[in-house]
């Protein structure tokens, strides 16, 4: 495989692909299969000190649009899953 496929993905960038593949995912269906809120825990679970930026980066590259033109109800809900997810 000559190209990334993550770096071929809108908001997803050389830092976040390489963050992305240290936690296993190395291709699109990989981030479907976990999503904005899986990839992004998986990241910060690694130790990179990603802010939630990367999971609206995530998230919209998922649905090919810019992160800041996410729903910002969607996002809500993204930071509600997040925070369900997290253990306190």
């Amino acid at each position: 495989m000559s190209q990334d496929e993550l770096l071929t993905l809108r908001n997803v960038g050389k830092t976040s692909a390489q963050w992305l593949h240290a936690t296993g995912i190395h291709n699109l269906d990989e981030l479907k299969r976990l999503g904005p809120v899986g990839a992004y825990a998986a990241v910060r679970a690694r130790g990179f000190n990603a802010s939630k930026a990367l999971m609206f980066a995530i998230a919209g590259a998922l649905q090919d649009v810019h992160w800041n033109d996410l729903d910002p109800h969607y996002k809500q809900q993204l930071l509600r899953q997040l925070e369900e997810e997290s253990p306190s």
